[in-house]
């Protein structure tokens, strides 16, 4: 098999989170930049990569790399790279595009020179004029970053927070990658006891639930690349055949989802019905006032409200007091609190252990983290 550069774009902030993923399902050539994480490795990783990362936004093919400050040089350098070697005659192949910091700034100028380069690359290896384009999805991007232009090829379709299994949501809903992330960041394992007193429509819950039993995130839906020519269908069939294999549906876990709202409750059920792990988390229509816990030790993962309307951010800042003092009653339990409220350590009462900058969507935030004692050992 051929070594290939891939590209798993990321969430500002979540870089190396990805990272530390893409090492464990095999790749050790990576390298962290902003906003993405490179990696070198075969054509089989194309499929593992998207069935199994859980935090990255999706997984590019890195077709080449240059400088560009005319529009000659972009057309000659894209028209050299091995275009025909990936896309059948009959590829289906728009060009995206984005431009930061350089003389090229004209996007759409550079989506069609880069379209022509790569149909006058096409000419030469299939002996045709017209290209009728009616075969798989290859969408090209070409970026310009600081006048040195990436051409890369979508290997995901839709973005691979796109589970499957989330019917609805409520008004800001937090992309499953992004609560996977939250779950990653703060350690939790499948022994530990996690509650998310603000669970929405279950999202940080379901994704728990996908971790704790080792069930890749991407088992249940498809991908652009899986109707490549490019990549053999046995290499396909062999990832999610490892997918399977490699479930632990057995690992028992203890997890709990409370919320004030009848409707996000009915929403995370069915949510959790459709992703399979129903059966593992415990869902109940509660109030805050009523959070707690019979077990010793245990981590609580939220989203709760930012109080983004001025008319709400009064009833925001009552409600983080509230989370301060009823949390302090689980005194041997973790906090994991997401929230865009900059004054959230003075309301909360507490200072974090540690906090870590991130976004949700176009809003910055901060992940507070609050570390209990950790738990003795199990004999």
């Amino acid at each position: 098999m051929s070594k290939l550069e891939l590209i798993a774009t990321s969430t500002f902030g979540l870089e190396g989170i990805v990272a530390e993923e893409i090492k464990s399902i095999g790749y050790k050539d990576v390298k962290t930049e902003n906003g993405r994480v490179l990696f070198k490795a075969d054509e089989a990783a194309i499929c593992r990569a998207n069935l199994w990362l859980r935090t990255a936004d999706r997984i590019r093919l890195k077709v080449g790399e240059f400088k560009a400050v005319t529009f000659d040089q972009l057309f000659e350098n894209t028209k050299a790279l091995p275009w025909p070697d990936i896309l059948p005659r009959n590829a289906a192949f728009p060009v995206d595009g984005k431009s930061v910091q350089s003389t090229l700034f004209s996007i759409s100028d550079c989506q069609a020179i880069v379209k022509k380069a790569v149909v006058e690359s096409m000419k030469k290896r299939y002996r045709t004029e017209w290209f009728e384009e009616n075969g798989p999805l290859y969408r090209i991007e070409v970026s310009m970053l600081k006048d040195l232009a990436t051409l890369t090829i979508d290997t995901s379709g839709p973005g691979l927070h796109k589970r499957g299994y989330r019917i609805a949501g409520n008004e800001a809903p937090l992309r499953e990658t992004l609560a996977s992330a939250l779950v990653l960041i703060a350690r939790w394992k499948p022994e530990i006891s996690l509650i998310d007193p603000f669970c929405g429509s279950g999202t940080i819950l379901i994704e728990a639930a996908l971790i704790g039993q080792n069930i890749a995130p991407g088992m249940e839906r498809s991908y652009a690349s899986e109707a490549w020519p490019y990549i053999p269908r046995e290499l396909w069939h062999e990832a999610r055949r490892e997918t399977h294999e490699l479930a632990d549906y057995s690992q028992e876990l203890d997890l709990t989802g409370t919320d004030s709202n009848d409707k996000a409750i009915n929403i995370a059920r069915k949510n959790a019905a459709r992703a399979g792990v129903d059966q593992l988390i415990h869902f109940q229509t509660r109030p805050l006032s009523e959070l707690s816990s019979k077990k010793k030790y245990g981590k609580i993962i939220c989203n709760p409200p930012y109080g983004e309307r001025l008319s709400e951010l009064k009833d925001v800042e009552k409600l983080y007091k509230e989370m301060g003092k009823l949390f302090k009653t689980l005194d041997t339990w973790s906090f994991y609190i997401l929230t865009a409220h900059e004054q959230f350590e003075s309301l909360f009462n507490k200072k974090a252990s540690k906090r870590r900058k991130l976004y949700h969507g176009n809003i910055k935030v901060h992940y507070y983290q609050y570390y209990g004692p950790r738990p003795p050992r199990r004999k």
